[in-house]
């Protein structure tokens, strides 16, 4: 039997409750290796996001990984925009990380450190706003080149957006990072909301493996799943459950099949206000296709299954 190498993730976040799941099912995976989370603002400041990312580590009591923080705000230096709503006023819906919470945090220089020493068995992953991953590829433009993959969740390939008509959110915030970074990543996969948007978890799901099994995070899932779902069902009425984004494009680095793709270069608009963020690929008749892996349509079923495999795990 052949054995199956753990790949090594460094993951920038904005923990939120789809980047926390993200993260708990990348702790969760025995086949993924969480090398360092770079915590910047989005969902919520950049401070709530570290104290959010420290708090779940100490839960999985993986207080070694280090966390790095990023960006507390986008190039373009624009309000802020907050999601209470969503994901609760500190991120984690009901749930309070303890206030008196004492950890380290690392320079953003270890980014570099970590590409030096992992290199290409090292795979980046951006689920929030894309500024401090833009940042690293300006401050560390030779070692960014020696990582061997990027992903990304970010974008809507001629689907509706999630924060205009036209754009999703992560893109967005900060396009001009966003653009940046899908012109030089090499090796990138993007989830859009293509594909993300169909990546629901439902209550029964998620009572299914609160039920079956316990594990550092078994008393965290319902309570934050509940309030995200309530969220979405006020807007997307008759929805039967929350997309998590963040999930699905940790879970396809192991899992490539649970979505089919296309390949094309991607840019994001930087400049209108009612394009700002608009991702586009160029599909007319003739075009050349390009070297970024979009993800376009999702294997419900392969989804769901691999979500409880990696929970019950």
């Amino acid at each position: 039997m052949v054995k199956r190498k753990t790949k090594k993730i460094l993951l920038f976040c904005d923990p939120g409750i789809d980047d926390s799941l993200a993260i708990i099912y990348t702790l969760l995976d025995p086949y993924l290796e969480l090398v360092g989370l770079v915590t910047s603002y989005g969902n919520v400041t950049e401070d709530q996001a570290t104290a959010n990312a420290y708090y779940l580590l100490d839960l999985a009591g993986q207080k070694n990984v280090p966390i790095i923080p990023g960006a507390a705000q986008p190039v373009q230096q624009e309000k802020v925009t907050y999601y209470p709503d969503i994901h609760g006023a500190e991120g984690l819906g009901p749930i309070q990380p303890p206030s008196d919470m004492k950890y380290q945090t690392y320079p953003f220089d270890t980014i570099r450190i970590l590409i030096e020493k992992y290199q290409k068995d090292l795979i980046i992953v951006d689920t929030g706003r894309s500024t401090s991953l833009a940042t690293a590829f300006i401050l560390f433009d030779e070692q960014i080149k020696q990582v061997g993959a990027f992903y990304i969740m970010g974008g809507a390939f001629f689907v509706p957006g999630n924060v205009t008509p036209l754009a999703e959110a992560n893109f967005y915030g900060d396009p001009a990072s966003s653009n940046y970074v899908c012109k030089f990543a090499n090796n990138l996969t993007i989830t859009p909301l293509n594909v993300t948007g169909f990546a629901l978890l439902t209550m029964e799901t998620v009572e299914y493996v609160t039920n079956t099994v316990a594990n550092p995070f078994t008393s965290l899932l319902k309570p934050i799943f509940e309030y995200y779902y309530k969220a979405y069902q006020k807007l997307v009425p008759g929805i039967q459950g929350a997309p998590i984004h963040d999930l699905l494009t940790i879970m396809i680095i192991n899992n490539p099949a649970i979505a089919e793709y296309i390949y094309y270069d991607v840019s994001v608009i930087d400049g209108t206000v009612e394009g700002k963020g608009l991702s586009y690929i160029d599909i007319r008749p003739g075009s050349q296709k390009g070297k970024t892996r979009i993800a376009v349509k999702l294997d419900y079923e392969g989804f769901i299954n691999e979500f409880i495999s990696v929970m019950l795990a």
